[in-house]
């Protein structure tokens, strides 16, 4: 990249190529700067700044193929409610509509419809957010739907095959190192959520990939004051979550890629309190297996991963220091 960042974020473009933009440098530095990994070519390429800079926001492409950037915050525990979009044919940005909230470390995903469902959040000085928004790309406003029953940060989002969103685990405004288990379900048709099965194990900051037979795996994350070496998995049809093989290194901020074959590669991560990991892993979902592959060039976590269009993964940034 032409420069060190993470907490940033990465989007795979309607062309195969890679949208990467805001995030955090050396020291305080907080980028409004994006840049585009050009996959033919395997060069970065400078483009349009952002109207703000901003870390632990969230990027969703958009079906016109715009990109909408919303949220996150600065050095300065300000936290945005401002979004907007990126034209990868101008290679400009727009202000869109501001969220009702402003939150960072939350969720945001593209719906079936087109719409983005952003859920939860740190709010700043606020609580911990139960609140969730939809962003409508063709009035460019957003709109309050229903509230989490567990308000939650450090989560994850999963859109099932059935449009529905799987959103699990994270940390509210308990004792500090001290997650949920608890597993909520969005009805994109009602706009309401419902409870679900706990997760075996309480956990925040881990990785989820849905698999090709629907299912959700949850892999790692934190479990209080120690990384978690154990992963599950949710099945749709049943609602249930069953334990799943161990991966060989605990690990959270940890990434996870759906491959083309159907496994699943976690990339990175870190312990608790301690050094980022350089090691990668690779689950099988015909064995419930995870199997060690080659390490890393450079050991790393708060890092992007994204699948291109050949079947590589492209790994961004983070700390391990500053990539």
């Amino acid at each position: 990249m032409t420069c060190e960042r993470a907490y940033h974020t990465a989007s795979l473009l309607k062309n195969g190529n890679v949208l990467v933009a805001g995030g955090r440098g050396y020291g305080t530095i907080i980028y409004n700067t994006a840049e585009v990994y050009n996959s033919s070519a395997g060069i970065w390429v400078k483009t349009g700044n952002m109207t703000s800079p901003r870390k632990d926001h969230t990027a969703s492409v958009l079906p016109n193929g715009l990109v909408l950037v919303a949220g996150g915050g600065n050095n300065e525990a300000i936290i945005f409610n401002t979004a907007e979009l990126y034209n990868p044919s101008t290679g400009n940005w727009t202000k869109t509509g501001n969220m009702t909230y402003g939150r960072a470390m939350y969720t945001a995903s593209v719906l079936k419809d087109g719409k983005v469902l952003i859920v939860g959040g740190l709010s700043g000085d606020g609580p911990t957010l139960n609140t969730t928004e939809i962003y409508d790309p063709s009035t460019g406003k957003w709109t309050l739907t229903g509230s989490l029953n567990v308000a939650r940060y450090g989560h994850t989002a999963s859109i099932l095959n059935d449009g529905s969103v799987l959103v699990i685990g994270g940390e509210n405004d308990g004792t500090e190192y001290s997650p949920v288990h608890t597993v909520e379900l969005y009805n994109s048709s009602t706009g309401k959520w419902t409870t679900q099965e706990s997760l075996n194990k309480p956990r925040i900051y881990q990785s989820t990939c849905v698999l090709k037979s629907g299912k959700v795996l949850a892999i790692g994350g934190q479990g209080g004051i120690k990384d978690l070496k154990s992963t599950e998995l949710y099945d749709p049809s049943s609602g249930h979550w069953t334990i799943t093989g161990n991966l060989h290194h605990p690990r959270s901020y940890s990434t996870a890629c759906l491959l083309n074959d159907g496994r699943v590669l976690t990339i990175g991560g870190a312990l608790f309190e301690s050094d980022p990991l350089i090691s990668a892993e690779l689950y099988d979902p015909s064995t419930g297996s995870w199997t060690a592959v080659g390490d890393l060039n450079s050991a790393r976590q708060d890092h992007t991963s994204s699948v291109l269009r050949n079947g590589q993964v492209l790994v961004t940034g983070g700390f391990g220091p500053f990539l």
